[in-house]
């Protein structure tokens, strides 16, 4: 790694998700650092709209992970649970006054500020989790049953979990994996032309295969556009989710 690089740069450069942990719970000084850091981030309109919930009761857990097919949500060392929350705007606000607020409490605008708020404060979370000598991973299949999830963490309306980060000391050092190209993230004025971003991307899936196949553990033949085109191709139901957001009092489609 270049010598240039501050301690910052050095812990962001080496991110990697760890899905193996020690059977070591975190401190109560560790959370409460790691839940700091993430109040650090930047926020839309100093909104702060999301609230992290820690789920430590074993029997919620193990229910996660039934229903998630996700071993690491057992198996950590502190489980956050990640939520958008508009709800907490309204707490303070008269009856009249959370009529009033409806409509722009309820409109994807907002929906879509309280996602970024919520996506920003989880990666100050991770950093400040690796920061400490821990590992990390984002988990988004927390929401594969949301509405079951929701019920288990006694969600009011205008809260939505959006997925969980499992905490913990590592118990594996799995290799980085290679990110896109720079030419493939970071345009000037205006984005290429679809020839060259394949050609670009090309380049992308032959470095990951490579990965893939030589990397220590779970090995396969794979490239990264393939991988997410056979994805998008499943046609997974969406509706559903849709449906849900509706039932939480949000007007997003």
């Amino acid at each position: 790694m270049n010598n240039t690089f501050n301690e910052v740069l050095a812990a962001i450069m080496s991110h990697r998700s760890i899905r193996k942990f020690k059977n070591e719970k975190l401190t109560p000084s560790q959370i409460e650092t790691i839940v700091r850091a993430a109040q650090m981030a930047s926020s839309s309109r100093f909104m702060q709209a999301y609230s992290i919930i820690g789920l430590t009761d074993p029997a919620l857990k193990r229910e996660l992970s039934e229903i998630t097919k996700t071993p690491y949500i057992e198996e950590n060392g502190h489980l956050f649970i990640f939520c958008a929350d508009l709800k907490r705007l309204t707490v303070m606000g008269t009856e009249q006054e959370k009529q009033d607020m409806r409509m722009m409490l309820e409109s994807s605008v907002f929906y879509q500020i309280a996602v970024t708020d919520t996506a920003l404060a989880a990666q100050n979370a991770v950093l400040a989790a690796e920061s400490l000598g821990l590992g990390a991973v984002i988990i988004g299949s927390v929401s594969k049953d949301i509405r079951r999830l929701d019920q288990m963490l006694a969600l009011p309306e205008y809260v939505v979990p959006l997925f969980g980060i499992a905490v913990g000391v590592p118990d594996q050092q799995p290799e980085i994996k290679p990110r896109l190209p720079l030419e493939a993230v970071y345009f000037e004025n205006r984005y290429p032309s679809e020839s060259d971003l394949k050609e670009r991307i090309e380049a992308y899936d032959h470095d990951m295969r490579h990965y893939y196949q030589t990397r220590s553990e779970n090995n396969r033949d794979a490239g990264w556009s393939r991988s997410h085109i056979d994805l998008l191709k499943l046609q997974l139901p969406l509706s559903g989710m849709t449906e849900y957001l509706h039932g939480k009092g949000l007007n997003v489609t």
